[in-house]
């Protein structure tokens, strides 16, 4: 949106903005999974069921854990407050199922991104991988109140750039030589939702998971991006 000052010129709406809540560790409970602060005592499952997936680990910045002093390591280098905080994914049985972060928070311009993914193959492409998202996203933007909500990836990895726009995750555009990761060259591609488009991705993500949208197989009987359609 766009509106015109004393001189003529294209500026943008004011806004009645006054910040949001930087992220702090909380637990945040769905039906299918639990996110939890990820902590050092995480350690050995997260090489049980992630460190042993070394392909999960391509496009990350660290390589994958086979000890737990490595996967100590990736725990220290993850997201920290007030800039960010890290989950781990957890089922309804306590086992580890993945982890991820908020991170990069600006409270103050009201950005913050989800990353630093990895997901087990048991929860890959599953009802809890999308609650998993839902229930983070749901926190940053209904609960700290952020205006801008990223998801950022190797311009190479094509399944995080499916997930970023099946979830309803715009693209914006794609940063050449961004960074260097494992000695090899990054190019970053960019998506976000705003807050003015959460409410159709929420309720959308919301139908998705309902019961009516399964059959009597467990499959969705509507994809998300359908039901997102319908809505919209």
């Amino acid at each position: 949106m766009t509106a015109t000052n004393a001189h003529g010129q294209s500026v943008g709406d004011t806004l009645d903005w006054h910040g949001a809540a930087p992220p702090a560790p909380v637990v945040l409970a769905g039906r299918f999974v639990t996110l939890r602060p990820l902590v050092a005592e995480d350690a050995p499952a997260v090489v049980e069921a992630l460190g042993v997936h070394p392909e999960l680990w391509t496009y990350l910045p660290w390589d994958p854990p086979t000890t737990s002093a490595a996967a100590l390591a990736t725990i220290a280098g993850a997201a920290r407050p007030p800039l960010g905080t890290s989950f781990a994914v957890e089922s309804p049985d306590g086992s580890l199922l993945g982890r991820l972060d908020l991170m990069r928070a600006d409270p103050a311009m009201g950005s913050i991104e989800v990353g630093a993914i990895v997901y087990s193959p048991a929860l890959q492409r599953t009802r809890a991988a999308t609650e998993t998202q839902l229930l983070l996203a749901e926190h940053a933007f209904d609960t700290l109140g952020y205006r801008r909500y990223e998801w950022k990836c190797d311009s190479l990895n094509a399944p995080s750039r499916r997930a970023a726009l099946r979830l309803g995750f715009v693209e914006e555009g794609t940063w050449r030589q961004d960074r260097i990761v494992k000695g090899r060259n990054r190019d970053t591609t960019w998506f976000s939702v705003t807050d003015a488009e959460w409410p159709v991705v929420r309720a959308a993500m919301r139908a998705w998971l309902a019961d009516d949208n399964v059959d009597d197989a467990g499959v969705q009987r509507r994809s998300l991006a359908a039901v997102r359609e319908g809505l919209a």
